[in-house]
């Protein structure tokens, strides 16, 4: 599979999402913790903007996100990020 057809598969998979996602909703298509997913978009990890006091994430950021997981390297770590 191409990385195109993987992007179009992950889109497919998201496609109940907006196209701008908030961060209860990153959270719940990545299945992470509301901890991580703000370590994630403080450290660039996941692109965002803060719009007023909220992050808003291009949904086409989290697929970028998914796609360019290594799933060869180790779990990532509390101290990975830091």
């Amino acid at each position: 599979m191409t990385k195109e057809q993987f992007k179009a598969k992950y889109e497919s998979i998201f496609a109940d999402y907006p196209d701008i996602v908030n961060v209860a909703q990153l959270q719940k298509m990545l299945g992470i913790s509301r901890h991580l997913a703000y370590q994630y978009l403080n450290n660039g990890t996941i692109q965002g903007v803060i719009i007023g006091h909220s992050y808003r994430v291009p949904k086409v950021n989290v697929v970028d996100f998914v796609l360019n997981i290594n799933p060869t390297t180790e779990k990532t770590t509390k101290s990975d990020l830091n």
